[in-house]
This record gives structure tokens, sequence and C-alpha cells, in this order.
């Protein structure tokens, strides 16, 4: 009678900033609120974007003084930021939705978006964006503009693909998107979204924490290791 012994194995270590995969048509993509405990990671993820895409997103060339005041000046009570983060919990897409605080224009919020260079070509622009017009819809925002450079081409595809109407004035355009009153499938929706993208951040926070973990150890046990060899 033969006996098998079977060893441990740690599963895998996930390939790190590429999350999440590629986007398909109809797949899910994990974008949650993100609150004020989070503003070091938007600081990081803002802070990354190289001189051209800062440009596009801010539509001048920050410096990362600016970048600095964006973040702190930023209104978590007020406006809604969604974001996208890889199985690190690095930030690598955010969009700021923010209300209007025009006392004639109660029902309107500006949209803004940015991605990290290397999760570009994946649709999380496109994704951000029907995110952020879902909950202005169930907020009562009637009418969503976005204001870019003319040169920013990603964005204004994505606007024109949502049927908002754009309007160029030299180097920048604005669209404007009228929005349809929110209804049961759009609140139900957004719950069931925001549900999913939190036990997707839970679970990448715990995977990060078992992966620290587990390199504490090797490091322990390759310190141990080096003290026997040293002392033969």
């Amino acid at each position: 009678m033969s006996t098998e012994t079977t060893a441990f194995s740690a599963p895998a270590r996930p390939a790190p900033a590429g999350d999440p995969p590629h986007s398909q048509v109809g797949a899910v993509v994990p974008i949650r609120t993100i609150g004020r405990a989070h503003a070091p990671r938007i600081l990081a993820h803002l802070l990354a974007l190289d001189a051209h895409d800062r440009y596009l997103r801010f539509g001048y060339s920050a410096n990362d003084e600016q970048i600095g005041r964006y973040v702190e000046q930023l209104n978590f009570e007020r406006d809604e930021l969604f974001g996208v983060f890889n199985r690190k919990l690095e930030l690598i897409s955010m969009a700021h939705l923010a209300f209007s605080v025009d006392p004639n224009c109660t029902s309107c919020a500006e949209f803004g978006v940015s991605v990290s260079k290397s999760a570009r070509g994946r649709g999380y622009g496109s994704r951000l964006f029907e995110r952020a017009v879902m909950h202005a819809r169930n907020e009562g925002v009637h009418l969503l503009f976005i204001h870019a450079l003319s040169e920013n081409t990603a964005m204004l595809r994505i606007a024109r693909k949502a049927g908002a109407v754009i309007e160029r004035d030299g180097p920048e355009s604005e669209a404007h998107l009228r929005l349809p009153p929110a209804d049961f499938d759009s609140r139900v929706t957004e719950l069931l979204n925001e549900q999913i993208a939190r036990t997707d951040y839970h679970f990448k926070a715990q995977a990060k924490q078992f992966w620290s973990v587990l390199d504490l150890l090797q490091e322990i046990r390759q310190g141990v290791r080096k003290s026997r060899d040293a002392m033969k």
C-alpha cells in the first residue's frame, strides 16, 4: 500500500499593474465610489500622469503642486468620485462627477476622467462614464457637461457615443448630454454595481495582505538560513 504526500503550495502571485483584465463586451468592471480615505491613492494616480495626459485631463499643463491643490480641494460630501483598482489596490482609473453649485443650474453636473497609461484600451473611460451617468440620473441630474480639449478625441468619442451634443470653440469643446429621469432599474443597478465593486475591493485587500505576510515569512526564512550557513 503506497502513501502519497501532498505538499502545500501557495497560489500563483497575481500579475501586477495590469489588473483588472481587459474588459470585454458585457463583462463587469468593478467600479466603486471613492472617498476622502482614498485621497492618497487619488493623488498618486494623478501625479503618475505624464505632461500630455495632465493637459488633456485638466485643460492645462498642471504641475505637481496644482494637482496637490486639486486633490486637497475635492468636496467628497457634495461630489461623487469613482475608481477602478488593480490587485495591488492601485487606482488605475478614476472619474469625478462634480455637481453644480450654481443656484440656476441645480440639476447639472460635470464629468471628468483619467486612465493610467498601463490601463489604456480596456474601455475603463466608457465604463466610468456609464457609472457616472447612472449615479447622476439617480441624483436628479438632468444635464451632464463634459469640458474637453478638442484634441481629447477619446473623451469626445465617449460623449458622442452616448448621444451628447458637442460644440467646439477653438481648442476647446463642450459636450452636454440630457439624462432621462431615474427609474427602478437605474437605482437597483447602481446598488448592485456598488456592492460588486466593494466586494471585489475587499477580496483584493485580503489578497494583498496575504502576499505581504507571505513575503515577510520568506524574508524571515532566508534570514534564518543565512545565519545558519554563517555558523557552519
